[in-house]
């Protein structure tokens, strides 16, 4: 996902807030249960190998996908459908909502969702905004929020990431940022993609999902996707 400094800033700072007072939009669900999700996707060359993992494992999870990416490859994410994955949007262009006026958010989202409609045969219902900007912060402006409720998509963020888009990112980094922070009822953040990362991260990623796997095993967590995972006001899969 590639955090500029000022979206780090705003996810960063109102994270506890929003987690305790917004437990959907943060991805809070039920206790016993991990949310499982990847951004950016999906990608021909990397995309798959995250599926057979998952498969292998008997593990189904949420692909929030750019717009752009299944309208130029449409077997990865046809794939990824068939497979029984739950299919999210992550927007068109890679851009804060922010600093985008409410017509071309709206044009964006729009986009985006019918592209993913399109290739696999269902239009999504949850979205990620690019970089997470849709914290505490973007509450006050609310245009995004409308965006999607016009077009029929709930925004959820997440509860903790491995930060695996780093340049200097090991799979013995991204292990450890993201399991100090994961709790039961926590959403995972990591990418199945490097389209906005650093060149071959997604190897990195793959490389840490094993223990990341195991260590939920340990903790009596269920993995799964979000129509699993008991977002308040959403129905469960």
């Amino acid at each position: 996902m590639g955090r500029p400094p000022h979206s780090a800033a705003v996810v960063s700072t109102f994270g506890p807030l929003r987690d305790a007072v917004m437990p959907r939009l943060a991805g809070r669900g039920r206790p016993d249960h991990v949310a499982l999700t990847f951004d950016d996707g999906p990608d021909h060359l990397s995309t798959p190998r995250f599926l057979d993992f998952l498969d292998a494992r008997g593990l189904r999870a949420t692909f929030f996908l750019l717009g752009p990416m299944p309208a130029r490859s449409p077997g990865p994410a046809k794939e990824t459908a068939a497979a029984g994955h739950e299919i999210a949007v992550h927007g068109w262009h890679h851009r804060p909502l922010l600093l985008r006026g409410p017509r071309a958010a709206d044009d964006d989202l729009a986009r985006a969702r019918d592209a993913v409609a399109d290739v696999t045969g269902r239009p999504p219902v949850l979205f990620r905004p690019p970089y997470g900007v849709m914290s505490t912060a973007a509450v006050m402006s609310t245009a995004a929020h409308l965006v999607c409720r016009r077009l029929g998509l709930t925004p959820v963020l997440w509860t903790c990431w491995g930060e695996d888009w780093r340049r200097r990112a090991t799979p013995q980094s991204v292990e450890h940022t993201l399991l100090t922070d994961l709790r039961g009822g926590g959403t995972v953040l990591l990418h199945d993609s490097d389209c906005t990362s650093t060149t071959g991260s997604w190897r990195t990623t793959l490389t840490a999902l094993p223990r990341i796997l195991d260590t939920c095993q340990e903790r009596g967590w269920q993995v799964g996707p979000l129509r699993e995972h008991g977002l308040p006001g959403l129905p469960r899969g």
